[in-house]
């Protein structure tokens, strides 16, 4: 049972890493056939900041699957698939920043100040600084349980990269909806498996409550509880 289990986790570390490759692989092959269009920058733009949000969706998946399947080793990929969508968005911010507007400070805080799509978007990008700053082992040991009231406003940053795409597109609007439908379902299935978790947990009248439980004995040491 053990080997089958580190065969699935090898297995699906291996497509967590493929994840974000596949992206830079598709890019180098459009830019090599000169598939990117009349305009490279906003394909640039846009090929990051989708791929940023698959990766979102992907991380925020691992919750709903561990506690479906009850495959808990599936949690050793939720911080490299987090920090991989971080970085995507750093390219994507830096995209706009440089490519398009030439760091030119005054347009693009014009630009973060009068256009709503870009103003969400960066509110985006600055809610997931922190965390990504504190995916680190040593800040999850520091922050203790206010690490898990940071890292819950990922439910934040998700919805405003949703919109910020949906208000980007403007006519086409259909991947845009596909994100939002897929984010809405990943939170439902967030809300029905902590209820059920909830319902399982309540103790019985011949159970000890869980204020008699050592705190050091309901959760492995190291293994922060999620948000």
């Amino acid at each position: 049972m053990a080997r089958t289990s580190n065969v699935r986790l090898r297995v699906f570390r291996a497509l967590a890493w493929a994840a974000p490759v596949a992206p830079l692989v598709w890019l180098g092959l459009r830019f090599r056939r000169d598939h990117l269009g009349a305009n490279p920058i906003e394909a640039i733009i846009l090929w990051s900041g989708v791929t940023t949000l698959i990766l979102l969706m992907a991380t925020l998946a691992v919750t709903p699957l561990r506690r479906l399947t009850g495959w808990n080793e599936v949690v050793r990929v939720r911080r490299f698939l987090g920090l991989t969508a971080f970085g995507y968005l750093c390219v994507h911010f830096l995209s706009y920043v440089g490519l398009d507007q030439f760091f030119a400070l005054g347009y693009i805080l014009d630009d973060i100040g009068k256009r709503p799509f870009i103003t969400v978007g960066f509110a985006a990008f600055l809610l997931l600084i922190p965390l990504a700053v504190t995916s680190t082992k040593g800040w999850i040991r520091r922050l203790g349980r206010r690490w898990q009231r940071l890292h819950q406003l990922i439910y934040i940053a998700a919805p405003l990269g949703v919109l910020h795409y949906y208000w980007k597109v403007k006519a086409d609007t259909r991947w845009p909806l596909v994100f939002a439908v897929i984010l809405l379902m990943l939170f439902a299935l967030r809300l029905r498996s902590r209820r059920g978790a909830g319902k399982a947990s309540r103790p019985r009248r011949s159970e000890p409550v869980a204020a008699d439980v050592p705190a050091a004995e309901a959760a492995p040491r190291g293994m922060p509880v999620e948000a």
